[in-house]
């Protein structure tokens, strides 16, 4: 477990954050400030991992969990009929901006080709 803190720490440490749309002992989930699409979340776990390097199988459920999640909050957003994205960033490379891992929920609009 990672040893560092992030923004996503200290809304998951404070239970009264006004922050998280959704809170659960597992994850947060809270709107991206800065939307790529009519629908982006942020599905956050409350156990500050850095990155999937950090995943063994102790955290095999958590993981899991955040697709369950993810799956939850898109029909309450509205865009499980027309599709939605679920994007996990790894590393600088790929645009992950925080150390803590999280996986993105866009949806709302035509996404379009990823390559």
């Amino acid at each position: 477990m990672a040893t560092n803190q992030s923004v996503f720490s200290d809304i998951a440490r404070d239970p009264l954050h006004p922050a998280p749309i959704y809170r659960d002992e597992q994850v947060i989930v809270i709107r991206d400030i800065n939307p790529k699409a009519p629908v982006h979340l942020l599905i956050v776990p409350i156990m500050p991992l850095t990155s999937l390097a950090q995943i063994g199988p102790n955290q095999e459920s958590l993981i899991g969990h955040m697709f369950v999640v993810a799956e939850e909050m898109a029909r309450r957003e509205g865009v499980t009929g027309t599709g939605f994205r679920l994007v996990l960033n790894q590393g600088s490379d790929s645009g992950q901006e925080i150390d803590h891992m999280h996986m993105h929920l866009l949806g709302g609009r035509t996404l379009g080709d990823m390559g």
